[in-house]
């Protein structure tokens, strides 16, 4: 699967690994409809992070399609309310 972090790249990362970031993402849903803030910016550090210690970087010259993308580690909570569908970041988990 690869997976864009918007303003980072794209990292591929193992079907294996989507369980991990499938709790994080349900957790970020979870705060960002509760509008925690605290809570958000946690989740979405730890659900960056697992993506860039999980996945390996693709080339800056690869350009693949992106099966996931995900906001940027200073996007705000209202910036990701926008791109939540009702699974979260991660449709069909």
């Amino acid at each position: 699967m690869i997976v864009r972090i918007m303003g980072e790249g794209q990292r591929e990362l193992a079907d294996s690994h989507l369980a991990e970031l499938d709790r994080l993402d349900d957790e970020l849903l979870g705060e960002t409809e509760s509008g925690d803030e605290e809570g958000f910016r946690r989740t979405l550090g730890a659900l960056l992070d697992a993506v860039r210690r999980l996945g390996t970087p693709l080339p800056d010259d690869v350009l693949a399609p992106s099966e996931l993308i995900l906001p940027a580690p200073d996007a705000t909570l209202a910036e990701v309310r926008r791109m939540l569908s009702d699974d979260g970041l991660i449709p069909g988990q």
